[in-house]
């Protein structure tokens, strides 16, 4: 019997207040029996455990978290994401109320301190207003500490509660031995510890929000067509099969397609794009899109977790869960910070012991390193970027796969376009008509002909001919002439298509002038071909793979990005010249075979080149997957999407511009957390040991360093806004 294949549990976790909680819980997770991996993240308070399924025991490991402390709760992916901006939401209510009675208490003990009379019934008052403020409103840090200790793993809350208990144990003795006492210090620190608390759920709930937000695009509920009557039902009611009425400006409740009606939809959340798409019967809709005008009945083809927005939201919460290679550094400092703070805390205490011989000083300076180093933002410095980063992704189109795909965007310094379906549509258009008979006469039997062919040119050809307003006809004796052309009868002419050869073969007369079009035609990069009838070619006819709008633009932002662009394809060098031409592409890599192009990008690749490959089609899985970054377009095959590291939502080709800049924007923000995160404490543990820092000002400065690399982070959400 073959082995079960890995699973991937995903676990909502409470009790994590830092970075080094966090890694305590992924580490104890990832020795457990039958699991493979395991990442948590602190700023989302969840884990994901890769894991198999014949061999890992849940409750085991919800046994092994709660000895440490926490508690892990299994979720299924994305249904309960609104539980978890629920519980901000309590979290921030919660601190909220332990800011405001800290500060009633406190203010009056530092009014006191510094104000009152030096009496003992102040101090006493001092100590009453203080032991409240500590343990009570602060009881949070110690009922934390307390765990932490008990499982020999101390953490930032044992660093606070060790810091607040210390100063307000000291003044409770200093009072009986006549030592100045400082219950103010242990009141502030707390209270500024909890405004600090306060700030910091109130922004991580504002981060986190970034998925309850895509799962609240979707519809509640759906408009069911029973026979000829209509009934408004959740969607666990509908069923693949299922018909369902949209009227204009209502949500398509689930992924499904249009058996009637016709109208334009609002994909933007979607694809990021703006404009609307026009839809008919037979086109795929997508649940979570707005019909703009037209009344649709839509046959349900895709329900739950299988829809295109449930796998929007997938792919985010992967990548949100996920860790950027440049977190292992926080991770490995944070693992051992703690234990070694408490050890610099109290080589601080008992060296100014010996040089100044001032417990009141020692007291106060071993206060301050314990406060100052608390190692939050560290924790939070990168998963916060990265949760703003991807979601902010999301809302413009572009999805992000992992985290690393952040630090490896920044890096990149060749973009690789495939021409067919990327920087063009992907389907031949009619481009030109050169004829010597009347236009509507020649188009009428061109286009008919070309429209009983099943040939991708024959049907641009015929698409055309109706976009001209000119009607098709009906055709007899069609044929066609594997890679020459297509004969048949329409109104009682013998018309033929094709090349100059089956033209000769077919004994028709070929005037030069139309041969001379044809070769213009080519020259402009198009594919050619003559038409005629009754034994004469009566004239020349041009389609080609037009290019999208937006592409010009794209390598334009992509130059000043500093991006050098490169055009890969198959057709042959004068096409692509022609084409890269239009779009301002000066690098063309022409005449590649579909098995080829990984072999150019590895090319690139060898000749020191950071290479990003765009494209949509089977035959790029190869070259997305050798690619340093591959960008596959969401509206191509489900292999590419697959292959890609990053998923393009629609075919326009500025995405990749913002996925190369959002993702470079988010590591950069990365970067400047972890620096400000490392290098506040760094510069504050020193200052603290030696006397220079108040405990109160530590503990302000230990809450704003977390603040500033959320609210750092935050600024992500603005990205691309105009």
């Amino acid at each position: 019997m073959s082995p079960s294949p890995p699973d991937t549990i995903a676990f909502d976790v409470e009790g994590m207040t830092c970075a080094s909680c966090a890694l305590r819980i992924e580490r104890v997770l990832g020795r457990q029996d039958g699991v493979e991996s395991a990442v948590v993240n602190f700023a989302g308070q969840e884990a994901r455990a890769v894991v198999d399924p014949g061999v890992v025991d849940i409750e085991g490991l919800q046994a092994a978290i709660t000895k440490l402390g926490y508690e892990i709760t299994p979720f299924p992916e994305g249904e309960d994401r609104r539980s978890l901006s629920e519980r901000y939401d309590e979290e921030v209510a919660f601190q909220r109320r332990n800011v405001i009675g800290a500060a009633t208490l406190t203010l009056p003990v530092m009014i006191l301190a510094m104000l009152g009379p030096d009496a003992l019934w102040s101090e006493v008052l001092q100590g009453v207003l203080t032991t409240i403020v500590v343990f009570w409103f602060g009881r949070q840090f110690h009922a934390a500490a307390w765990k932490q200790i008990s499982s020999l793993s101390p953490a930032m809350d044992t660093l606070v509660s060790v810091g607040t208990v210390s100063a307000w144990a000291y003044s409770v003795w200093a009072v009986f031995a006549g030592y100045p006492v400082f219950f103010e210090t242990a009141a502030m620190i707390a209270t500024l510890i909890l405004l600090g608390r306060f700030f910091e759920a109130r922004a991580k709930g504002r981060a986190s929000k970034a998925i309850t937000s895509l799962l609240e695009l979707g519809a509640k509920q759906a408009r069911l067509k029973r026979g000829d009557a209509e009934e408004m039902v959740d969607l666990d009611e509908l069923a693949v099969g299922s018909v369902v009425v949209v009227r204009p400006g209502e949500k398509i409740p689930t992924d499904g397609r249009i058996l009637a009606g016709a109208s334009s939809v609002d994909e933007s959340m979607l694809t990021g794009e703006s404009a609307a798409v026009d839809k008919a019967v037979g086109d795929d809709v997508f649940g979570a899109t707005i019909n703009q005008q037209g009344h649709l009945e839509i046959a349900v083809t895709r329900l739950g977790g299988n829809t295109a927005l449930a796998q929007i939201v997938k792919l985010v919460e992967e990548a949100q869960a996920s860790k950027a290679p440049v977190q292992r550094l926080a991770d490995r400092v944070s693992g051992v910070f703690v234990p070694a703070v408490i050890a610099v805390a109290i080589v601080t205490f008992v060296a100014w012991m010996v040089v100044d011989g001032d417990i009141t000083n020692a007291m106060r300076s071993a206060v301050a390193v314990l406060i100052i180093a608390c190692p939050c933002a560290m924790g939070l410095a990168t998963p916060t970027a990265i949760m703003v980063g991807s979601a902010r992704g999301a809302e413009q189109g572009v999805l992000f796969k992992s985290a690393e795909v952040f630090e490896r965007a920044k890096a990149i310094d060749t973009v690789v376009f495939d021409k067919t379906g990327t920087l063009t549509r992907g389907a031949m258009t009619l481009t030109t008509v050169e004829t010597d008979a009347p236009d509507q006469r020649f188009l009428t039997l061109v286009g008919s002909v070309e429209a009983a062919s099943e040939h991708p040119i024959g049907m641009a050809v015929a698409l055309g001919t109706e976009e001209r307003d000119v009607a098709i006809q009906p055709v007899q004796d069609f044929a066609a002439h594997r890679g020459l052309g297509v004969v048949g009868t329409v109104d009682g002419s013998n018309v033929a298509v094709g090349r100059p050869l089956l033209m000769s073969d077919l004994g028709m007369e070929i005037p030069e002038r139309h041969l001379a079009a044809m070769e213009r035609i080519e020259v402009d990069g198009h594919t050619a071909f003559l038409g005629g009838w009754d034994g004469r070619v009566r004239g020349a006819v041009g389609v080609a793979d037009t290019v999208r709008p937006s592409s010009k633009q794209a390598v334009r932002d992509l130059d000043a990005m500093g991006v050098e662009v490169a055009m890969l394809t198959g057709d042959n060098e004068r096409t692509a010249d022609e084409i890269a031409s239009q779009i301002g592409i000066d690098r063309v890599i022409a005449g590649v075979l579909p098995a080829g192009k990984a072999d150019e990008v590895a090319r690139l690749q060898t000749n020191g080149r950071s290479v990003a490959f765009v494209g949509d089609g089977i035959n790029d899985a190869p070259a997305l997957t050798r690619a340093d970054l591959g960008m596959a377009v969401g509206s191509g095959t489900d292999v590419a999407i697959e292959a890609g590291d990053v998923v393009l939502m629609s075919g326009d080709p500025r995405l990749a511009v913002t996925a190369l800049g959002l993702a470079r924007a988010t590591f950069r923000t990365i970067k400047q957390n972890l620096f400000w995160a490392f290098g506040y404490n760094i510069a504050a543990i020193p200052l603290a040991a030696v006397g220079l820092l108040n405990p109160m000002i530590a503990a302000a400065a230990m809450a704003f360093s977390s603040v500033s690399v959320v609210t750092n982070s935050l600024r992500l959400r603005r990205y691309g806004s105009p």
